[in-house]
């Protein structure tokens, strides 16, 4: 893996390419960035903000979600998936809030995932951005840019982020998580990645594999091209 020197110089590179990175949630307060969190599981960020408007609305807080019916929220979040688990998570989690921590979220890694719906990756959204907590959030778009630039191995989120913790700031933790997310979705794609466009691709480890790979491919073609001018001046000899 890289040094800690080289990763911050990388994570730094990618927040220039992504000058103000955050999550793309919509959230006016810590609780709204909660329930936008956990509705975004098997989600899109892009469809959560278009639920989340009306959801707030109604339930601007854990004690007026406390009160509602998970029968009454599935209709609202239909649209973002699992409509029924997250119905019952939601409930379930504001009651808690209103139960054990005055209606507040806490500032806490325990206690949040704790809460039904919420894991690790939830809580370390919630507080790095809205609790101003150092949190390094890893979802599929962090393990991948992550793995594929070389500053952490590996396919457990707990493990990545331990890795990344460590060779980072913690004043750097949430803008690493951000700019990584942002970096998966628009260049580093899962599937045709657009690696030239990529301000740290000369770090890049699977962008090394693909310059190897691609010597490789044309070294045979040169191969049997010199085979062929030479067996035709042997031929041209007799």
């Amino acid at each position: 893996m890289k040094s800690p020197a080289t990763t911050r110089r990388i994570i730094e590179a990618l927040a220039g390419l992504y000058p103000g990175a955050d999550t793309e949630l919509h959230y006016r307060n810590a609780f709204e960035l909660l329930v936008a969190t956990m509705l975004s599981a098997q989600s899109t960020d892009a469809r959560v903000n278009m639920v989340t408007p009306a959801l707030f609305a109604r339930y601007a807080d854990a004690r007026a979600l406390a009160a509602a019916t998970p029968a009454e929220l599935e209709p609202q979040i239909l649209s973002t998936g699992f409509f029924r688990q997250k119905s019952k998570a939601l409930v379930t989690m504001a009651q808690i809030l209103v139960r054990d921590h005055g209606g507040q979220v806490p500032a806490d890694m325990e206690a949040l995932t704790t809460l039904p719906g919420v894991g690790r990756k939830t809580a370390n959204v919630v507080l790095g951005h809205a609790l101003g907590v150092p949190g390094l959030p890893v979802d599929r778009h962090v393990l991948r840019v992550a793995n594929r630039i070389g500053i952490a191995e590996g396919d457990d989120p707990v493990a990545v982020e331990s890795q990344l913790c460590a060779r980072l700031p913690e004043a750097m933790w949430t803008l690493a998580s951000d700019v990584q997310i942002l970096h998966g979705r628009r260049v580093c794609r899962p599937t045709n990645p657009l690696c030239e466009q990529c301000p740290v691709a000369d770090d890049c480890l699977f962008y090394a594999a693909l310059q190897r790979e691609s010597r490789g491919a044309r070294a045979p073609r040169k191969a049997t091209a010199t085979k062929k001018k030479t067996a035709a001046r042997k031929t041209r000899a007799r």
